[in-house]
């Protein structure tokens, strides 16, 4: 390779920039039974305070904007919900569908964003708090876009040993369990961004990393951001702008230890993310430069001197929505599911089939269903967001696919609906191949969308 080629810089991106955030923290007492064996329904108290972060994107002053939206809660049940919230940002915004993620978390300590819920305990709560919510988002974004200046956004890779495969053969049947798996070989692939003003300060950081936030389980009564809480606290230390947390793909992974009651657990979760998302920071180069290959210098051995330089920074935006079609698996009709609902007697049986019926709702009754996929080229990163949980190999794949780019890959974006586990996962009997809708291949049919879109 030619010395004049010898070159590194990091993708990134010069634009109009804004940044800002909004405690969402909701009501104690709101519902929020998250899962089946929980013994109680409402939330008793707080572990951490839940956070809006949102970032605006634009390559010029005045120009429609792209709007990152992250959000400390779990997961859409209801698209009817969903939309209340989401489709009231954009109308309050003037804003068009594909210029929007809705990043949720996917802590599963939240509140229930699912207003159905409204006549169990605390549920009549959930109203009023999604009207909330709505109105926070609204407000932040208009104040991160009043608030927009020249910034570079630059992105890199690090890694992180809190996630690990949960894909564990049950020692006493033949079925997978959701739990730690000591010989699984998770992704620990962690991406993270620093958007920088012109005078080179630091406005805020973004960690795009895939583990489920399922420290805190049925034994946990509080309301927290499980691990995310503590990670942004870390980063804070030494950032303190807004952290938007943007989880992966993350179906087969979670903390070697979860499925607990203890917040102190959860906190330790998230130091060991933060800390290495601090690292992965620390070993950037400024904004707006890259090392040069300079030539060699003579010494007890040829050493290759390499210096930084300026570099030019992209400003170019592309934005697209792609709509997949997946097959559905055979599924039992809403109205089935009804019955069976009103005739179940045990608590944890009945909180599956109550996810279902709102699966079913979401699908309808037709054998496909079109699911979204956003596609934004932001300089020299690619973002991709949609609604369901894909196995990590979703993000190995598309990251294969841009080498020298990065590719933040969110999970959670816009709505939720079900698992997308690789084909050859259907064999087995396991909680993401019995929880999804989806037949299977269609990991495999979004892969093949999203590769072709954001290669081409």
């Amino acid at each position: 390779m030619q010395a004049k080629h010898l070159k590194f810089s990091h993708p990134s991106f010069r634009g109009w920039i804004g940044v800002a955030r909004h405690d969402i923290t909701p009501p104690v007492g709101i519902y929020a039974r998250n899962w089946g064996a929980a013994q109680h329904d409402v939330a008793e108290g707080i572990h951490r305070p839940l956070e809006a972060a949102v970032m605006t994107i634009q390559d010029e002053p005045g120009a429609a904007p792209l709007v990152l939206a992250t959000v400390d809660l779990g997961w859409w049940q209801d698209l009817e919900d969903e939309w209340h919230v989401r489709g009231g940002l954009l109308e309050n915004l003037n804003l068009e569908p594909e210029r929007l993620m809705l990043c949720a978390s996917h802590t599963h300590a939240g509140p229930s964003l699912v207003r159905l819920n409204r006549d169990l305990p605390g549920g009549h709560l959930i109203g009023p708090y999604l009207d909330r919510l709505q109105d926070i988002l609204t407000r932040t974004t208009e104040r991160a876009l009043d608030g927009a200046t020249m910034a570079t956004t630059s992105w890199n890779y690090g890694r992180c040993g809190l996630a690990q495969d949960r894909d564990l053969a049950d020692p006493n049947a033949d079925r997978l369990l959701c739990g730690y798996h000591p010989a699984g070989q998770p992704d620990d692939t962690l991406l993270v961004g620093c958007v920088t003003s012109e005078s080179g300060e630091s406005l805020a950081t973004l960690v795009n990393y895939a583990c489920h936030p399922t420290t805190l389980a049925a034994e946990n009564r509080l309301i927290s951001p499980d691990f995310v809480g503590s990670m942004r606290e870390v980063i804070q230390t030494r950032y303190p702008g807004p952290c938007l947390f943007l989880q992966g793909a993350s179906a087969e992974l979670s903390p070697r230890e979860c499925h607990h009651a203890s917040t102190e657990i959860a906190d330790k979760n998230g130091r060991e993310l933060g800390f290495a998302a601090l690292s992965t920071l620390e070993g950037m180069l400024p904004s707006g430069k890259a090392l040069q290959f300079e030539g060699v210098q003579e010494s007890g051995a040829p050493l290759a001197i390499w210096k930084r330089c300026s570099h030019a920074v992209p400003t170019k935006i592309e934005v697209q929505q792609l709509n997949v079609e997946l097959e559905l698996k055979k599924l039992p009709s809403l109205a089935q599911i009804e019955t069976d609902l009103k005739a179940c007697q045990d608590r944890a049986l009945a909180e599956r089939l109550s996810r279902e019926r709102l699966i079913r709702r979401q699908l309808g009754d037709g054998r496909t269903s079109q699911q979204p996929v956003w596609i934004w080229r932001v300089g020299e990163a690619s973002f991709v967001g949609q609604p369901n949980e894909a196995y990590s190999i979703f993000q190995q794949r598309l990251r294969q696919s841009e080498p020298d780019k990065s590719v933040v890959v969110i999970g959670q974006v816009n709505g939720s609906c079900g698992y997308l586990p690789p084909a050859e996962f259907y064999d087995h009997d396991m909680y993401p191949v019995w929880q999804t809708p989806f037949a299977r291949g269609s990991l495999e049919r979004i892969s093949a969308a999203c590769q072709a879109s954001i290669v081409g």
